[in-house]
């Protein structure tokens, strides 16, 4: 069996694979911004582990020990259009989502390149291909990740370490209804935030997601993108298929 660190492992997905990849006889590592959050997650370890702040990463990694599978899951996201997110706001997602993933990633690959063997999954999401209004920041944040992702599959390879990226669609993790707003009444853009609910596929659970990374652990053969559920599935698939010379939304927009 495995020993697992996962990032954001005090609720929501994070939290969903710990039980599940425990369940399975893995050793995890459950790791999240406040230790004693962690409280009742089962895990081997539980660490304080910042991702934005390079010296809680360094001491968290160097407390771990050996990590054989890194799952980079911890994230957040936001609603706002374009023209008026706060920029403070893109920094804050972009240093979480991105740099902070990219960050841990470091951290680990040199043991896990000197072992000659190891595994980066990276928990990305539908939006790491395709952009739905307001939530353009979360989805840039992901691109970005998907081809440090990308790019980190092809580096390491070599040197014994595979990665795969997985992208479900909505998920009843909380982490929409906790997402910060900044669309007052009198921005011009608030009518969209009622079309929202229509670019939304109905949520499949934690649960689900935790089982879809769990198997493809223990598949050497996964693929680089793992869409999670049918509806990621499904979208994916028509925004491969859409023309690349038009935006593309999973769902028509009348406002």
């Amino acid at each position: 069996m495995s020993r697992i660190l996962i990032t954001g492992a005090s609720r929501g997905i994070g939290k969903g694979l710990a039980e599940e990849l425990t369940e399975r006889g893995h050793e995890v590592i459950a790791t999240a911004r406040d230790v004693t959050a962690l409280t009742g997650v089962p895990a081997v370890l539980r660490l304080a582990l910042d991702v934005t702040v390079p010296e809680s990463v360094g001491a968290a990694v160097a407390a771990a020990g050996r990590v054989d599978v890194l799952i980079s899951n911890a994230g957040d996201t936001l609603r706002a259009p374009v023209e008026t997110v706060p920029m403070a706001e893109v920094q804050r997602i972009f240093e979480l989502n991105t740099f902070g993933a990219l960050r841990v990633a470091q951290a680990v690959l040199p043991g896990m390149r000197e072992r000659g063997a190891g595994r980066i999954l990276f928990v990305s999401s539908i939006q790491g291909r395709l952009v739905i209004p307001l939530i353009g920041t979360y989805a840039a944040s992901k691109w970005a990740l998907e081809a440090f992702a990308e790019t980190l599959a092809i580096e390491a390879r070599h040197f014994g370490v595979a990665v795969q990226v997985f992208q479900p669609g909505a998920v009843a993790s909380g982490g929409a209804e906790r997402a910060r707003m900044y669309l007052d009444d009198d921005n011009p853009y608030r009518p969209l935030l009622d079309q929202l609910p229509r670019f939304r596929s109905a949520p499949i659970t934690v649960a689900e997601v935790a089982r879809a990374v769990a198997a493809a652990l223990e598949d050497e053969r996964t693929p680089l993108r793992i869409p999670v559920g049918d509806a990621a599935v499904a979208q994916l698939a028509a925004r491969k298929a859409a023309p690349e010379d038009e935006p593309f939304t999973p769902a028509a927009l009348d406002w």
